[in-house]
């Protein structure tokens, strides 16, 4: 069975769970006929396009040679029909041929290419950051320069953080920036991991890159941000930046992940001097519920995989689909699936509406929670797969490997963790969280009492964390953070359950609260686990 776009369930976890339409005073231009054509097109594209390339793709690989990364058979025809749909400016600004839709939406249909084609979709997600960041913090010439190319699909963006010696720790990053006569700089470094750093599939590449200007303070006050394109803007010449390695990865073998070389290629200042972070992390943060949504897409793929598969295979003389466990495993996989979805498309309805506070509060659930789903779901299938499922020929084996990058991406899961206790509930006294807490209890009221005890445990575990240590608190974080997710799915999903009291969402419902909101009060006794219970022994 080919992937084919969960249209209802998108819909459903859209406009009832995460109140979609509140946004229609922002966007008074969008009706529901508009919305059904953007996703019937979007999963169309998924569908018939994308998804036929994704075992493909992850077969033939990529190719590096003389400095040139050749992408896999039939992705060029592929990004062509995305860039001539216009899909890659969906929620950009009009002023530069974007749609101005809302990032939701956006949301949604990256939803679908993810599902159909983690490897390929990697490649508009990083332009996607890379259109945020410049809109933000660029200066007019920079956005009347690359703003129109990059909406439009004709350029591409990257994201380039990581060193060999500076991965998540960005304070030790070495490669410089050093001023030049004409304004521009002389950027000098080796970034590793950069996702589709070096391509064949456009003209020209927008790489965003950290590096430190000469004689700027140490540590992460000092890092600046700077556009440094493939091809340099006035002349044409191709710029001193060059890919002298892809990883042999262990999933999304059609992405290449490239070691790019700089070597005094002419770049430009994004921004003001030393505050490189802050404008990098508008490409982070949209970034980081990108991801998100892409363990959400995977496991939707590994889902429908599964299920044909459940429905066609014969055990003890009976389908799959009838075993008690089969059924357990599928259950499970499709409620989480559901809340994970709704709380990726919450996160991004609060951007649209520029809730900032709510927002920032659900990023690090949706980047982690979303990106752990893809994997227990993934695995969930090859286990539905049985020993098909552990051999390549089966099919349900690449997307457990490609989604277990997903909860490294962009600052691993147990960063979102300390980023959702350190920043976000020690920030404002878990003001935040309280705030969702005392909106889950009303949408609770006293027709679920699973997910109010839920929300109970999850105030006196917020009340633990602000209480605690540092350091009880930081070794409690990630099960604060799955136990957060795992709560805030269960209000979302009583939330649209409202509007299908008797269907499928409901049925789901049921199952999600019995399952997964019932493992509460164990998430409260991990949540207290206290930084002493992690030396008890001595690694040798």
């Amino acid at each position: 069975m080919p992937y084919a776009a969960p249209i209802a369930d998108i819909r459903f976890a859209l406009e009832a769970c995460a109140d979609f339409w509140s946004l229609r005073q922002r966007f008074p231009e969008l009706d529901e006929d508009t919305l059904a054509a953007i996703l019937e097109g979007a999963g169309a594209l998924a569908g018939e396009t994308l998804a036929p390339l994704n075992r493909s793709g992850d077969q033939a690989g990529v190719t590096l040679k003389d400095g040139v990364v050749t992408a896999a058979p039939g992705f060029q025809e592929a990004y062509n029909a995305f860039k001539d749909g216009g899909w890659q400016g969906l929620a950009a600004d009009p002023a530069y041929g974007g749609q101005g839709l809302p990032r939701s939406l956006a949301l949604a249909v990256m939803e679908t290419f993810h599902s159909a084609n983690m490897s390929f979709a990697l490649l508009p997600m990083l332009t996607l950051g890379a259109i945020e960041a410049i809109e933000q913090h660029g200066a007019t010439d920079q956005k009347a320069l690359y703003l129109e190319k990059l909406i439009s699909g004709e350029w591409s963006g990257t994201m380039n953080l990581t060193e060999p010696q500076a991965g998540s720790d960005l304070g030790v990053l070495t490669t410089k920036a050093v001023p030049q006569a004409d304004g521009s700089y002389a950027i000098s470094g080796q970034k590793i991991f950069i996702t589709w750093g070096e391509h064949d599939l456009v003209p020209n590449i927008v790489h965003l890159v950290l590096a430190r200007i000469e004689g700027a303070p140490a540590g992460s006050k000092g890092i600046s941000l700077f556009i440094v394109p493939k091809f340099r803007d006035a002349d044409g010449t191709r710029n001193a930046v060059r890919c002298i390695g892809v990883e042999e990865k262990m999933g999304i073998h059609a992405s290449p992940t490239c070691t790019l070389a700089y070597e005094g290629a002419t770049g430009w200042l994004i921004g003001a001097e030393n505050r490189g972070l802050a404008a990098m992390f508008t490409m982070m943060n949209a970034a980081r519920i990108n991801v998100g949504m892409e363990g959400v897409g995977v496991a939707e793929a590994a889902y429908q995989k599964a299920l044909a598969y459940a429905k066609e295979r014969k055990q003890g003389g009976a389908l799959i689909i009838e075993h008690p466990d089969v059924r357990r495993m599928l259950m499970t996989m499709k409620a989480k699936i559901q809340a994970g979805r709704a709380i990726c498309y919450a996160t991004a309805v609060a951007a649209d509406a520029g809730d900032k506070t709510r927002e920032d509060l659900l990023t690090p659930i949706a980047k982690a929670w979303g990106t752990d789903l893809g994997v227990e779901c993934s695995s969930l299938g090859v286990q539905v797969h049985g020993g098909m499922g552990f051999v390549e020929e089966g099919g349900a084996a690449q997307f457990y490997r490609d989604a277990r990058i997903a909860p490294i991406y962009e600052g691993t899961n147990g960063i979102q963790a300390l980023d959702l206790y350190g920043r976000k509930l020690l920030g404002d006294r878990g003001e935040a969280m309280q705030a969702f807490i005392a909106e889950g209890r009303a949408v609770a009221g006293s027709s679920h009492p699973k997910l109010n005890v839920a929300l109970d445990t999850l105030a006196e575990a917020t009340d633990y964390m602000l209480s605690a240590s540092r350091e009880d608190a930081q070794a409690g974080a990630y099960a604060y953070l799955q136990l957060a997710g795992d709560v805030v799915g269960g209000v979302l999903l009583v939330k649209g359950g409202a509007r299908d009291a008797d269907g499928e969402q409901a049925a789901l419902l049921r199952f999600y609260a019995r399952t997964v909101l019932a493992r509460a009060p164990s998430r409260l006794a991990e949540v207290k686990l206290g930084a002493a219970a992690l030396s008890l022994m001595e690694f040798r």
